[in-house]
């Protein structure tokens, strides 16, 4: 059995020391625990599926993504697989471990500036650009409706039959939108009265757009894969409920614990997801428990200043 074959079907964990006391559980999808360490093993198996059915890949064709690593390696797992090249193009905020897994996994890198979604220097720009200069396949997470269809159809049904009866609350940060899209959208068919929450770092406007159809003010933070200035295709914001903002000291913070207290070796977004399931379950009034994603695994930003101090002070 290939290695593709082992994506999805995670873990639905309780935190019990981090939720111990609350009104409602909280619980985790360990999607750190796919073949290639994150959530979007998913998506990226599910967009060359669909570009190989449309027939729109040819043998030996040339991938290419924009991506702030996670992308990249489930595509780089998926083009290993089925014999394709890959290109990712990548902002220079994301981690040098990210860089090395994806050339050590056979993908080309280009490095883009940190740039606003108007330049054309920004990372999605660039890969855009590229795939039509050169006539490369531009697998396109940020737009590709087979992004949140796959969350609908494997993510959120693992979550229906994973829990026994209704769902409080899902919540997750948004990089594509496709997760909290898609989980969100199979979820309120099942349990109309769940709550579906953005949990957005703060720096990013996404949170504002959810509240008020306008997006907020571009600041930076130190999260990586969620947030952004420009809402995506993908993010469908009739789904969405509500938004918790989350600092990068609170997330990494909760990396740690999760880390210490729970043994779930995460990233940094796992802990902005986590903080924002905890303040949601702590208010209560919900049907269920509360679940959320651990989106990628720690060692791809051992390299980074958050990472290394919590090492240092272990």
């Amino acid at each position: 059995m290939g290695i593709l074959r082992h994506i999805g079907n995670t873990p639905l964990v309780t935190l019990e020391r981090i939720g111990r006391g609350l009104p409602a559980a909280l619980l985790v999808k360990c999607e750190h625990m796919n073949p290639g360490g994150s959530v979007k093993d998913r998506i990226a198996l599910a967009i060359v599926d669909d570009a190989e059915r449309r027939g729109l890949l040819e043998p030996g064709a040339t991938l290419i993504e924009a991506t702030a690593g996670n992308t990249g390696v489930g595509l780089a797992l998926v083009a290993a697989a089925r014999g394709y090249r890959l290109v990712c193009v990548m902002p220079e905020k994301m981690s040098v471990d990210k860089r090395a897994s994806l050339t050590a996994m056979g993908a080309e890198l280009l490095i883009t500036p940190n740039a606003p979604p108007a330049s054309p220097d920004n990372f999605q720009n660039v890969a855009a650009r590229l795939a039509r200069e050169r006539g490369w396949f531009l697998t396109d997470q940020f737009n590709n409706p087979a992004n949140p269809r796959v969350h609908a159809e494997t993510t959120a049904a693992e979550l229906l039959a994973q829990v026994d009866g209704p769902i409080g609350a899902f919540v997750a940060g948004a990089g594509t939108g496709g997760t909290i899209t898609g989980v969100g959208r199979r979820l309120k068919a099942s349990w109309p009265n769940v709550k579906i929450i953005l949990a957005d770092p703060i720096g990013s406007g996404l949170a504002d757009w959810v509240e008020t159809g306008e997006i907020g003010p571009d600041g930076s933070y130190e999260v990586e894969g969620i947030g952004s200035s420009k809402p995506p295709t993908n993010l469908d914001r009739a789904v969405i409920d509500g938004a918790e903002r989350v600092s990068d000291a609170e997330s990494f913070d909760m990396v740690a614990r999760l880390i210490r207290e729970e043994g779930l070796l995460v990233g940094g977004s796992a802990g902005t997801n986590v903080a924002a399931a905890l303040r949601v379950a702590r208010r209560g009034g919900l049907e269920g428990p509360v679940i959320t994603v651990l989106c990628d695994s720690w060692d791809r930003y051992r390299a980074k200043p958050w990472m290394r101090r919590l090492l240092d002070a272990s």
